[in-house]
């Protein structure tokens, strides 16, 4: 059925998200595609977290997150994030971003973003449900970098 379900799921598109969160001095990101709006009051976000990875170790331990909802043409910064590009030291080194209120990258260029305190991880198979409540959010002009068929997507 894995298989299956890889092909099905290849089918949805998706909008790609870094979500970054801090481990102590470290800042820690990943690539998700697995994000979506809860709630209008109070402003809930959820992303789905790979159980195994220091990022999800750092939303979980920091209580809070950032998403940068990632703009055609920042291929290279899914692909870093998602351990597909090469690295040279920290993962934020050579990516453009600046910090938000909270202390926590914001991807430059991105064409929406959405800082978060930590509500719930709620476990779910192979992965973890972060549920955070937003306390600042922003946007600007742009089209989102879509995911479909396993192949990065520009809308228009």
């Amino acid at each position: 059925m894995t298989e299956e379900f890889r092909e099905a799921m290849a089918a949805v598109p998706a909008g790609l998200v870094v979500v970054s969160a801090r481990e102590g001095d470290d800042l820690r990101g990943l690539t998700a595609s697995s994000f979506t709006s809860v709630s209008l009051e109070p402003p809930l976000v959820l992303v789905c977290l790979d159980r195994f990875t220091r990022t999800r170790d750092a939303v979980a331990a920091s209580a809070g997150y950032t998403v940068s909802v990632l703009e055609r043409g920042q291929e290279f910064v899914a692909e870093r994030f998602a351990g597909r590009a090469p690295l040279v030291g920290p993962a934020w080194r050579d990516v453009p971003h600046d910090l938000g209120a909270n202390g926590l990258p914001i991807v430059r260029g991105c064409v929406a973003w959405f800082e978060c305190a930590l509500r719930e991880l709620r476990p779910a198979g192979d992965h973890d449900i972060a549920l955070g409540e937003v306390t600042a959010a922003g946007r600007r002009p742009g089209e989102p970098l879509v995911l479909w068929d396993r192949a990065f997507w520009r809308l228009g």
